[in-house]
């Protein structure tokens, strides 16, 4: 049975007659490290009998540096980890609080902190003034336990696990290096599927499309091996994530996707599209006719990329 996670926003968080464990950050990417605070958030609260909490942030979005998961879906990957509880705030209305005010209005007269779990380098309040070593003191002071977890290196490296390293991954199109980051977890878009011109069904490979949302970040444009998740379906294809040159020069970013062996009407349907691997940058082709030797090109790369490693 799946568990349910509750979420709130500061003022509707109900006091509770049980302490809390709160995991502290941002937790933008999900990766590896933000796992193991979580992880060791819900572990440390059902051993004590106490409820597990994290918190995180809406209004990331910035113009240049947008967040790497929406607020829907970092809740949803928050979600599916085990806590009891979400606790959102508001980061325009918590990012120029002085760190003194974060820890006593927040974390114990509203949130009843029995425990802060948080990573090494956890910074927080006013121009990040607040560190770990504010936090101990302010536990010791008010009798709050606090757990600092570990850096987690990936696999096989002396490298640290971090968001920015995750973000530079997928700026670069190494969506294998960040499935690694994430500890086996693709980097997805979702949405509902548009209708676009429908230019690829003239030139015989039909397209899902989904706009990447506004406050979401783009990773390298150009095209990869994907997988699809349609309702209970999982299927695959190529996808080009960008502005479309050769058929339109978009002013948004798309996630287009050819699926294989798929030819059905899926207008408005709700679709996850996984990025396995990238093939090759967005390219502007000097015709038609290139594009479709193209395509087949990449179906080819990608079928050999799935067969390889056990997809289908």
């Amino acid at each position: 049975m799946i568990k349910v996670c509750s979420t709130y926003t500061l003022n509707d968080l109900p006091l509770g007659t049980r302490g809390r464990v709160i995991a502290l950050g941002m937790f933008d990417g999900i990766h590896q490290g933000h796992l193991d605070i979580i992880k060791k958030t819900v572990m440390t609260a059902e051993r004590d009998g106490l409820t597990s909490t994290v918190q995180t942030f809406k209004n990331l979005f910035k113009s240049d540096s947008k967040p790497l998961y929406t607020s829907e879906e970092r809740l949803n990957l928050i979600g599916e980890t085990g806590a009891d509880e979400l606790l959102v705030l508001d980061f325009d209305k918590v990012k120029d609080m002085e760190p003194e005010e974060y820890l006593t209005g927040i974390l114990l007269n509203r949130c009843i902190a029995d425990t802060l779990i948080m990573g090494e380098d956890y910074r927080f309040g006013k121009d990040a003034k607040g560190d770990v070593n504010m936090i101990k003191e302010f536990a010791r002071a008010n009798d709050i336990r606090v757990i600092v977890v570990k850096d987690r290196l990936l696999d096989g490296t002396d490298k640290k696990i971090s968001t920015t390293w995750l973000r530079d991954a997928l700026g670069q199109g190494d969506a294998d290096l960040a499935r690694d980051l994430c500890g086996g977890r693709d980097y997805s878009y979702s949405g509902h599927c548009v209708q676009g011109k429908q230019l690829g069904r003239t030139m015989g490979f039909p397209t899902a499309n989904i706009v990447v949302p506004e406050d979401k970040f783009v990773v390298r444009r150009g095209v990869y091996v994907s997988r699809i998740r349609l309702g209970q379906r999982t299927l695959y294809g190529v996808t080009n994530i960008g502005r479309r040159p050769t058929l339109e020069d978009a002013v948004n970013d798309v996630v287009e996707t050819f699926i294989f062996d798929f030819d059905e009407d899926i207008y408005g349907a709700s679709l996850t599209v996984e990025l396995l691997h990238f093939l090759r940058p967005e390219t502007k082709m000097t015709s038609k006719d290139d594009l479709i030797s193209a395509v087949e090109l990449n179906k080819a790369q990608a079928i050999d990329y799935l067969k390889d490693r056990g997809f289908c």
